[in-house]
């Protein structure tokens, strides 16, 4: 390939086919490709490409702290979780195409975490836009807004994710400037958005942990509506037996 080509390949951002020029060209010859196939060839290569560099930085981008497929469940460790509600939500795919919430309950250890990444990664795959959050970031930032009057910023940004993931609500001191901005954000996505929720709480202690009877009560109605609740009150910590390779699980 010569110079020019080079160059006007880079203008373009085709770097692929940049690299991959030689490899095309000789295909083409061994195929005996005309000129409309390998051209086809040619774009159908780089849009696979440019489709996978998307989903990876799509990904990147989410603020997942570790990338827990779904595939790496380990059910067989959990019998008391329905695997089969968990895959029919998974498969069937609604939680995104009819912005269904999805709620985890259940102690601490017990997978929560992971299965709500996995659900993040197949909406991610997807072409969705997606973040990870943990609760106590979520309300640190949303309070710290509040000092350079940037709340209205900081709850667009959450309210515009396709898929949000708000992990182990329950675990903070809850001021009531925090409830009344989390209500916002949660007002915001209503029916819009998936938000996708853990909590080592059952609804009955939000009261509790909210500190705020009305827009508790307001908030789970508006959650419960549409959401999937899955209560994994009675399953047992992962984390409480290491795997053969001495390691744990992370889910």
């Amino acid at each position: 390939m010569d110079e020019t080509l080079k160059t006007m390949l880079k203008y373009l951002r085709l770097g692929g086919v940049a690299t991959r020029w030689d490899e095309f060209l000789a295909e083409a010859r061994q195929e005996c490709y005309s000129h409309e196939r390998l051209l086809r060839h040619v774009i159908e290569a780089e849009y696979r490409a440019k489709k996978e560099r998307a989903r990876l930085l799509r990904r990147r981008r989410a603020n997942i702290p570790e990338m827990l497929e779904i595939e790496t469940f380990p059910f067989d460790r959990q019998p008391k979780l329905d695997r089969q509600r968990v895959m029919t939500l998974y498969d069937s795919f609604e939680y995104m195409t009819k912005n269904r919430d999805l709620v985890w309950l259940g102690p601490t250890g017990c997978g929560k975490s992971g299965l709500a990444t996995g659900f993040l990664l197949q909406a991610l795959d997807r072409e969705y836009r997606g973040h990870f959050v943990s609760f106590p970031e979520l309300l640190a930032e949303l309070y710290a807004s509040l000092a350079d009057h940037s709340q209205q910023r900081v709850l667009r940004k959450y309210a515009r994710y396709d898929c949000l993931v708000i992990d182990e609500i329950g675990y903070v001191e809850i001021e009531p400037a925090h409830v009344e901005l989390f209500f916002t954000l949660m007002q915001k996505r209503h029916k819009t958005k998936t938000t996708i929720i853990t909590s080592n709480l059952g609804f009955g202690d939000w009261r509790k942990l909210l500190k705020n009877d009305h827009l508790t009560g307001a908030l789970l109605d508006r959650l419960t509506e549409t959401c999937h609740t899955i209560n994994m009150k009675d399953c047992r910590s992962l984390r409480d037996k290491l795997d053969t390779s001495g390691e744990g699980d992370g889910q």
